[in-house]
């Protein structure tokens, strides 16, 4: 039997034939978590006022979050809340990521500590982010068919 793709629809072809439109798709996710990055930075350097140090711990603490949010954002095609219940070992190792992130800047060890109100501002962001970028992302995978 001879595989050939003459009279498969594109949408029944497997997605590593489709390299272009997933490149697309994950640019579109890496550009989402950019903005989201900066505009948090740009927020705590113009209108906080947040120094060099502080800068630093934020960039820490966003690339945590932001990563966090993306991870739950793509694990599947769909909305969020349509996908299955994410593992207990991804659930765990997030709790553990965000967990030990916001302890080691909120307590100030080995960077500059930041208050919690404003850590918490950050991870509450990054949840509102994963939402946000759930309902972009079934828009722009719906129009490169990628569902």
């Amino acid at each position: 039997m001879s595989l050939t793709t003459d009279n498969v629809r594109p949408s029944e072809l497997p997605n590593s034939w489709r390299i272009g439109k997933l490149t697309l798709a994950g640019v579109f996710m890496g550009l989402s978590e950019l903005i989201f990055c900066v505009s948090v930075l740009a927020f705590g350097h113009y209108r906080i006022g947040l120094g060099i140090a502080a800068l630093q711990t934020l960039a820490f603490i966003t690339l945590v979050c932001g990563n966090q949010a993306m991870t739950y954002a793509i694990r599947a095609r769909g909305r969020i809340w349509a996908s299955p219940r994410p593992s207990r070992w991804l659930i765990l190792s997030s709790v553990a990521d965000l967990g030990s992130a916001l302890i080691l800047a909120g307590c100030g060890w080995l960077m500059a500590p930041l208050p919690l109100w404003f850590l918490f501002s950050v991870l509450a962001g990054a949840i509102t982010f994963t939402f946000v970028l759930d309902l972009a992302k079934v828009s722009v995978f719906g129009r490169l068919q990628i569902t």
